[in-house]
């Protein structure tokens, strides 16, 4: 699957840079993961935003894997051990479902530009994208996708904060 390297802005380059290429290169039958009644079409997606700064990438699997990380380094990987994060995660994956026709099959799956937010869809068939600037996705089509996400993002600052979290780290 082809894929657009991000620019360089530090030393969490290489590590995001192999994360990311990792998810969009994957089979998913390699995951175990194949159509079901509930996700036909989607087994991952990705929700991006992109900023000065760099990238941040929430990266969600239909088995409930569960990932955020940045092209600054830094991060979080194994939040899908955690039901909340699961649940939120599943939910994200039901909205890009429902909603898969607003996202454009994509040759390429591209990271978001500066000052917008990208939703990369693998699927079973092509991956699929579509992006929208920051400013305005909520109110927009994309909005059921964005707000979602978000739900995945608090459950994850939620799961930062636990003490069982801070000793795995």
């Amino acid at each position: 699957m082809p894929y657009l390297r991000p620019p360089d802005h530090g030393d969490g380059y290489d590590v995001y840079t192999d994360l990311r290429t990792h998810i969009l290169t994957i089979r998913p039958a390699e995951l175990g993961l194949a159509p079901s009644a509930r996700l036909p079409r989607v087994w991952a997606a990705l929700m991006e935003q992109g900023s000065d700064v760099g990238i941040a990438s929430l990266v969600m699997v239909a088995d409930g894997a569960t990932s955020m990380y940045t092209s600054t380094g830094g991060g979080m990987i194994g939040a899908g051990f955690y039901q909340e994060v699961v649940r939120a995660t599943l939910a994200f994956l039901d909205a890009v479902e429902a909603h898969l026709d607003l996202l454009q099959p994509v040759d390429v799956l591209p990271l978001p530009r500066t000052g917008t937010v990208r939703f990369n869809a693998l699927t079973y068939g092509p991956p699929r994208s579509a992006e929208a600037d920051s400013a305005e996705v909520v109110g927009g089509e994309l909005t059921a996708l964005y707000v979602a996400g978000h739900r995945v993002i608090t459950q994850l600052r939620l799961l930062e904060q636990r003490p069982e979290w801070q000793e795995e780290r």
